[in-house]
């Protein structure tokens, strides 16, 4: 127990550590340790638990990191998980505080920065494409990315009104097409509607 403990702790500090960004910049990331390598949980639900994830309170990183600790080992794996992610940064913060004055000061932290920030970008752009793949696999999940789209973009509709409106079309689709009573998943595939 004390091993399988250990070992999400140290994943989820591995992944605390080498994400930059945060937010849809550590998918790639998230995808990679935990579906790739670890399988301990599939796409689809990492994607559910970044969606629950970036639907609540809190950092992205440290919900999931809890939805899948807890998944493997109850809640000692939730706490394990999370204080794994959050580790790197507190340790990061902590020593910046103490030893550097003026951080944001120093030229080469400046440039530095202007270097990660044009990796995030990438990540960000890889995340979007990958993510897309994954979800917009029906007309209507097509729709619903237009018009969240236009609406944030366009119209500044705050996130919280275009995920709960997203998720109250999702349900009425469901229930209207039947799916809701069946089972049917609604992740599947736009060609699979035509056979």
């Amino acid at each position: 127990m004390l091993k399988d403990l250990l070992e999400l702790f140290f994943t989820f500090f591995k992944i605390g550590a080498i994400t930059f960004g945060g937010g849809l910049a550590m998918l790639p990331i998230l995808d990679r340790e935990l579906v790739e390598k670890k399988h301990w949980a599939t796409n689809e639900e990492l994607l559910d638990y970044y969606a629950i994830s970036q639907s609540t309170p809190g950092v992205i990183a440290v919900n999931v990191s809890t939805f899948i600790g807890h998944k493997r080992k109850g809640i000692a794996g939730g706490i394990f998980a999370t204080a794994g992610v959050v580790a790197p940064s507190l340790i990061i913060i902590t020593l910046i505080a103490e030893f550097l004055s003026n951080f944001e000061d120093i030229v080469w932290v400046q440039k530095a920065l202007l270097g990660i920030n044009v990796a995030v970008t990438a990540l960000l752009t890889y995340s979007v494409i990958k993510l897309s793949k994954k979800t917009l696999v029906r007309w209507w999940s097509f729709l619903f990315f237009a018009g969240a789209f236009v609406a944030i973009y366009f119209f500044d509709v705050h996130s919280i009104i275009v995920v709960l409106t997203a998720a109250l079309a999702g349900i009425a689709i469901a229930f209207f097409s039947g799916s809701l009573k069946d089972g049917e998943s609604a992740q599947k595939p736009a060609h699979e509607d035509k056979e």
